[in-house]
């Protein structure tokens, strides 16, 4: 018996060694060559005589606490994360249940219409977003000017350059998320339903006390991966504003991206991405932490 759990266990090894491989290789030595370069002063001249590089300590990390620029940055990117986060996955929810719903017909179009927004290109929406957004000729503002409020320069004003990415990521990211509440919302028993109509329970009754409890570990996995991946928003301020106007829209990973591939202070780079990460996985140990306390 000892030998053949042995051998079980070496047939293991062997499967998940290609899986270890590979993480080790794109995730692991990266993130440890990163934190290495944080603690130097590795720029444009290191990259043509690695001899150039000195080792300053946390030299770095000082000059991050010290700048103007990288609190602005958290700033903006805890905003988006508190703000963009729990509405992304509201609006993901909402849109899972209107097309759970048994009274819908062609949920399959309704489901890939919905899901197009994440597979298209973020250059191509950012043409239409920004014609959207326009001041002078944009349809958004058209559409306020029927009701009778004022055009709003939406990428020019500070106060509203923000939200206008929020709604854009929010409109491009929900569609993911609300694959992901619709296979929870299919896993859950009618039966459960059933029993609550039966005891007089109403809609918010049974979306409060069925729907909710059982989309648990879904709300885990939704809010895990939605906070990652607002943590690393970089693709929608790039293309639409460029971190701007007055910085209100500067996030880390632009900030990340600038000092290294614009003003080639790589080590200086590497210390940001490392303060990132350790945001990152502080919120998703607080996320498990709340769930596991939460969890019956």
């Amino acid at each position: 018996m000892e030998a053949e759990a042995r051998a079980e266990a070496r047939a293991g090894w062997a499967f998940v060694a290609p899986a270890l491989l590979l993480i080790g290789i794109f995730f692991a030595i990266p993130v440890l060559g990163a934190f290495v370069l944080s603690f130097t002063d590795f720029d444009l001249y290191s990259i043509a005589d690695l001899g150039n590089t000195r080792f300053i300590g946390l030299k770095n990390y000082h000059d991050l606490a010290t700048s103007p620029l990288f609190w602005k940055a958290l700033k903006n990117t805890l905003y988006f994360v508190v703000v963009g986060g729990p509405l992304s996955a509201a609006v993901s929810l909402a849109a899972a249940i209107a097309i759970n719903a048994k009274l819908v017909r062609f949920k399959p179009f309704f489901r890939s219409a919905f899901f197009a927004p994440w597979v298209t290109t973020l250059v191509a929406m950012a043409l239409v977003w920004r014609y959207i957004y326009h001041p002078q000729y944009g349809l958004l503002n058209a559409a306020l000017g029927v009701v009778g409020v004022g055009p709003i320069d939406w990428l020019g004003d500070p106060h509203w350059a923000m939200p206008s990415l929020i709604l854009l990521s929010v409109w491009k990211n929900f569609g993911y998320n609300m694959l992901v509440f619709l296979a929870g919302l299919q896993s859950i028993p009618d039966e459960l339903y059933e029993a609550a109509s039966l005891d007089g329970a109403g809609a918010w009754s049974r979306f409060r006390h069925v729907t909710l409890p059982m989309l648990g570990p879904t709300f885990v996995f939704v809010g895990v991966v939605t906070m990652i991946a607002s943590f690393q928003i970089f693709s929608e301020p790039y293309v639409m504003t460029q971190g701007g106007p007055l910085k209100s829209t500067l996030t880390l990973v632009l900030y990340m991206y600038e000092e290294g591939f614009r003003w080639w202070r790589l080590g200086f780079s590497a210390s940001i991405a490392v303060v990132l990460f350790l945001l990152t996985l502080l919120g998703t140990l607080i996320q498990l932490r709340l769930q596991r306390q939460s969890a019956p």
